[in-house]
């Protein structure tokens, strides 16, 4: 089994997660895919870098990994964004991707 739609491996340690952004919602949660992206519904408004804080914060969370393992590499005041994914180990994506988002 591959990995899931929008992660791509970008080298030793690292993963790129492409994300889909929707600021505002009442709750900070996985909405599914969406254009090959992981929809992420966030629980912060998007004025003041609040919405990107926000979602590295969750992604964070959600992959177990320490926040500075995650950064924003594309899409800053886009909602389609790119996230840089750091770690020793590869990480258990299916915390947070939806299991019928994975390539075959």
């Amino acid at each position: 089994m591959g990995l899931p739609e929008p992660v791509r491996l970008a080298g030793d340690g690292s993963w790129l997660l492409k994300v889909w952004a929707q600021p505002g919602a009442k709750k900070s949660e996985v909405a599914g895919i969406y254009q090959g992206c992981l929809k992420i519904r966030l629980g912060a408004p998007a004025v003041d870098n609040k919405a990107n804080k926000a979602l590295l914060r969750f992604v964070a969370a959600s992959l177990a990994l320490k926040q500075r393992q995650v950064s924003l590499k594309d899409g800053h005041a886009s909602r389609q964004k790119t996230l840089l994914i750091e770690s020793e180990h590869e990480p258990r994506w299916e915390t947070m991707v939806p299991a019928d988002a994975s390539n075959q």
